[in-house]
């Protein structure tokens, strides 16, 4: 009986143990688990080795569009348009197609050459006046009427003599900066009388030039004509926006990319102002002085010839024959004047050419 019961013991006792076994084998599998999870940094240290492997082979295509930078020009928006200039003044022009030429005439912008700043001279000796150097006037014209003079002409960068006369004054021309018909179709069409005939008397518009040369660029803007003379063509490109910016006319595409053009090889260049005459009769009055001339002639010529006589021996038909006798204007107190010949009654007559 004790025996049995021995026996029962031990092998309760073996149950035991075994069971005890199986749970110490689950216990040193736990901790063997365990280890492997305190050792996966060291396995991750085995497989973040390909890792940086990957991030190394990341930055490799990075350093692909570097290159790709170095093409890319840069230096074109060189020309940078600074508040002031010409060049940026383009931009505040408005871009439009050209309206079409019908209807246009020179008369539209009134009789050419008018006296519109009431300085007793016609547009014409205003500005031959101004842009003429060594300036001789004819006489008894108060300084207005230009007989001849030198020309430094801007368009060709020749010089020029004038020298009036039905034959020789076509040599020195007057040229609309922005011509006529340019105006007409980019918005002068719109205007009324008043303002046209300003516009074409303007003196900011207005340079004495060569005359082929204002005969071959005709009503071209600046996509179409440029002066040959290079050095001139900056500052004849920003006559051109001030004036059109002034009077609010509109710019072609091409004209604009034109304007540019010549513009971003000269991006300090400024807008000109206003481009007032000087003097009495529109002229630098400094070149010439023929009023002194005239008390030296007087005690010999006087006496003998009196000019009043004469005078009155000088006459004209109308207009079209003062000026086919290069006499227009005709100021009062000149040969040939008659208040017929002077419709305004401001003392020029036949201040246009018929």
């Amino acid at each position: 009986m004790i025996r049995a019961d021995v026996r029962g013991v031990r092998a309760l006792t073996r149950r035991r143990v075994a069971a005890v076994g199986v749970v110490a084998v689950f216990a040193v599998a736990g901790l063997t688990g365990c280890d492997a999870a305190v050792q996966t940094p060291g396995a991750s240290s085995v497989t973040s080795t390909p890792a940086p492997a990957a991030t190394a082979t990341t930055p490799a295509p990075s350093l692909v569009p570097s290159p790709s930078r170095t093409p890319v020009p840069s230096p074109t928006p060189a020309p940078s348009s600074t508040a002031g200039t010409a060049l940026a003044a383009v931009e505040a022009l408005d871009v439009k197609g050209r309206a079409p030429r019908t209807g246009y005439d020179r008369d539209e912008f009134g009789p050419a050459w008018q006296d519109v700043d009431r300085n007793g001279c016609d547009t014409r000796n205003d500005i031959l006046g101004r842009d003429l150097v060594d300036v001789a006037y004819k006489a008894r014209t108060r300084e207005c009427v230009v007989a001849s003079g030198t020309l430094h002409d801007r368009y060709s960068g020749d010089d020029i003599d004038f020298v009036r006369g039905q034959d020789t004054s076509t040599a020195v021309q007057i040229d609309h900066v922005v011509a006529l018909s340019d105006a007409w179709q980019k918005g002068a069409q719109r205007w009324d009388d008043a303002r046209r005939t300003a516009f074409a008397n303007d003196p900011l518009n207005l340079l004495a030039a060569d005359g082929p040369l204002n005969q071959s660029k005709g009503d071209g803007d600046a996509a179409t004509w440029l002066p040959p003379n290079k050095a001139f063509r900056c500052e004849y490109v920003a006559r051109q926006v001030a004036v059109k910016l002034d009077y609010d006319l509109w710019v072609t595409a091409a004209e604009h990319d034109a304007m540019v053009r010549v513009l971003s090889t000269c991006p300090a260049q400024q807008l000109p102002t206003s481009d007032p005459v000087p003097g009495p009769g529109g002229a630098d009055l400094g070149a010439l002085k023929e009023p002194t001339k005239s008390p030296t002639k007087a005690p010999t010529k006087a006496p003998t010839k009196k000019p009043a006589p004469r005078d009155a021996d000088v006459t004209y038909a109308n207009c079209a024959a003062a000026w086919a006798a290069g006499a227009a204007p005709v100021h009062e107190g000149d040969p040939g004047y008659s208040r017929k010949l002077d419709r305004d009654g401001d003392g020029v007559g036949c201040e246009w050419a018929p």
